[in-house]
């Protein structure tokens, strides 16, 4: 994934492991046990609405004031914290800034008629019975190409919302499909800085970790397709009847012409010369203000009184296309960078509360629980999974749930006699695909914004990641595929 431009800016390899022999692991879980308990309450009790709209940033900051209570207990200064929270919103400079230009992004292609024209051409080639399958083949092409499931879910995965949804297909679904494609192009490309960081934290060889890798992502992806082509044997496509009637009507609304796909293929093809994320999406949002004012002046018309102005609205405030069908009136709007604004708060808060949470020493030390309980091989690789999904939930940046791990595990693998694949993969396997899973993590937080489907929506169909971690628990628990490297160290 590239969201994070690359690794050297935020030198994720230099990351240090803080201590605390002050503390114990009951303290350490208490800030994380009262923000799960407090999220809870709010998501399934209180509608997600107990503070307001911002709740879940305002728990994690609560969480994150409770940590920093327990740190002055065990001799923990606020210089200390603050420094590490510093340190973690340095790291998310880029990710917030891609953020901004998604929410550009979407803005321009939506009074491009870049948009409308995916949906156009792709209600006339996706069909509801292969729409699904699809979607997961597609994601998955373009985020092994481009190394970046981030910008696999901002280019073509909006448009595979679009499409879906004018065809009655739930956007919890579609999403899931995405999302499903996009990580596993994620894992499986070289251009991915968490495929690159991976072996670099256990000691692999990177193409040597990308074909272990293959041997548990093969049966995973494999057993995704048949999920979600089992699932389009059962929905319920209400769209699929009055497709001549959404296509009359996007028509008559935009000017649609394939060269509206050149500004897409622009973002692509920078992408994929290994330009910087924010460079390449900035030029989409450059190239498709040109191709509104080229392709779609009597839309910048209605949206404001010129067609500059029409086009600074589209970028930063809210912009909605009418037409005269309902379900096209939903798709054709657009928050703009304002839009990302509930996104970027909770993102800030969550990296709040890890910085704290990694000051006080508390990740470490329920790290270190963890690998205490890797009694045998398989208590190994399940300490290691477990870490790594605790760490995506309590630190909420999926590169700490890699690093940290990888850190703390590899003289255990080491002295097993295990290969650093084996570590490497189950850092991939857990680490990088399910952070995609927690609603306040990175990854979540801006999946959920970008698609405009919320994590609860999508989590039960983004049947590849969550089953990733399962796989290899599987290949472990059976020893299969679990390459020795020499005979352990250790009794």
């Amino acid at each position: 994934m590239q969201e994070h431009d690359n690794l050297s800016e935020i030198e994720i390899e230099d990351q240090k492991i803080i201590e605390n022999v002050e503390l114990n692991i009951w303290e350490a879980l208490i800030p994380v046990i009262i923000l799960m308990a407090l999220l809870a309450y709010n998501i399934f009790y209180a509608d997600g609405e107990w503070f307001g709209t911002y709740s879940n940033q305002y728990i994690l900051l609560m969480g994150g004031l409770l940590a920093a209570v327990v740190g002055f207990r065990n001799k923990v200064g606020v210089v200390t914290m603050l420094s590490e929270i510093w340190e973690n919103l340095k790291s998310i400079f880029v990710p917030i800034m891609i953020l901004l230009l998604v929410g550009a992004l979407a803005g321009t292609w939506l009074v491009s008629g870049v948009i409308p024209a995916m949906v156009y051409y792709g209600l006339q080639v996706l069909n509801p019975e292969i729409f699904l399958p699809a979607s997961v083949v597609i994601a998955a092409i373009i985020s092994i190409a481009t190394g970046s499931s981030w910008t696999t879910s901002a280019t073509v995965g909006i448009a595979l919302i679009g499409i879906g949804t004018a065809l009655g297909i739930s956007g919890g679904m579609i999403a899931g499909a995405v999302i499903s494609g996009a990580y596993f192009g994620d894992k499986m490309s070289p251009l991915s800085d968490t495929t690159n960081l991976a072996p670099a934290m256990s000691g692999a060889d990177l193409f040597t970790h990308i074909r272990y890798m293959a041997l548990t992502t093969g049966p995973t992806i494999l057993i995704t397709l048949i999920v979600f082509g089992i699932i389009s044997t059962t929905i319920d496509t209400t769209g699929n009847a009055d497709i001549s009637g959404l296509l009359a009507t996007i028509d008559s609304t935009f000017n649609i012409t394939p060269l509206l796909f050149i500004v897409p293929l622009v973002v692509i093809v920078l992408i994929l010369l290994k330009t910087k994320p924010l460079i390449a999406l900035g030029a989409g949002v450059a190239s498709a203000a040109i191709f509104a004012f080229i392709f779609q002046p009597e839309i910048l018309q209605k949206v404001a009184s010129s067609n500059a102005i029409a086009i600074m609205k589209a970028i930063f405030t809210d912009t909605a296309i009418e037409t005269d069908n309902v379900k096209l009136n939903e798709l054709f709007s657009s928050g703009g960078i304002q839009g990302m604004g509930w996104t970027i708060f909770l993102i800030i808060c969550a990296m709040v509360f890890g910085g704290v949470m990694d000051a006080i020493g508390a990740l470490a030390r329920i790290t270190r629980e963890l690998l205490k309980l890797a009694s045998s091989i398989f208590g190994l690789f399940a300490s290691t999974v477990i870490s790594c999904l605790g760490l995506n939930v309590v630190a909420s940046d999926q590169y700490l749930a890699i690093v940290i791990p990888g850190k703390m595990f590899k003289k255990a693998f080491d002295d097993r006699g295990l290969a650093p694949e084996n570590l490497s993969r189950t850092l991939e396997d857990s680490g990088t695909v399910t952070s995609v899973l927690i609603p306040w993590n990175t990854c979540g937080a801006y999946q959920s914004g970008v698609l405009g489907v919320g994590v609860g929506e999508y989590f039960f169909y983004a049947v590849f990641n969550w089953l990733s971690p399962f796989m290899t628990l599987f290949f472990a628990a059976f020893r299969i595929k679990i390459k020795m490297m020499t005979a352990p160290k250790l009794a």
